[in-house]
């Protein structure tokens, strides 16, 4: 009687085990799902990227028509991107929105040849374009009015800079 006692007392041990320890798993399904990512690319170019207006009188103007350097602004990112436009002041002009003593003014447009209206550059960035595909540009032309009059007759470095953002 001792023998069926102790494999009682073992099978009640197993038993209890196995609800402790819960079934055991004998098979197993799996599913996959596919994800990819792209890193987002903001990237802008000017072509041709220069602009020599040569040598000017004081209070005059001259536009990248009248100088052949319109310039191609194009999406090289690689998402939908939004154009900013600031220009600057040179080394001894401050770039204002009317020519005076050492104030010139730069204008921007994004029309073709021949020029027409413009808005004046400033010191911040403004709206150049909106909602520019990838690898499509604009037209951008530029007319700078020197100062009237001016104190310095040295060349003067006008840069314009374009920035690219995401569209929102």
């Amino acid at each position: 009687m001792q023998k069926k006692n102790i494999i009682s007392i073992i099978s009640i041990i197993n038993l209890a085990l196995i609800m402790i320890l819960g079934p055991s798993v004998l098979a197993s399904n799996t599913a996959t799902v596919n994800a990819t990512v792209t890193v987002q690319n903001i990237s802008v170019s000017v072509s041709p990227g220069t602009v020599s207006y040569g040598t000017l009188a004081a209070n005059s103007s001259k536009s990248t028509c009248e100088v052949s350097a319109t310039q191609t602004v194009t999406n090289d990112g690689n998402v939908t991107e939004d154009f900013n436009i600031k220009g600057q002041n040179s080394a001894n002009w401050i770039l204002d929105s009317t020519p005076s003593t050492d104030h010139y003014v730069h204008k921007f447009a994004t029309t073709g040849c021949p020029w027409t209206n413009g808005t004046a550059l400033t010191t911040d960035y403004q709206t150049l374009a909106t909602d520019v595909a990838t690898s499509s540009n604009i037209t951008l032309n530029l007319q700078i009015t020197t100062p009237n009059p001016s104190t310095v007759f040295s060349q003067q470095s006008v840069d314009v800079i374009v920035q690219a953002v995401a569209h929102q």
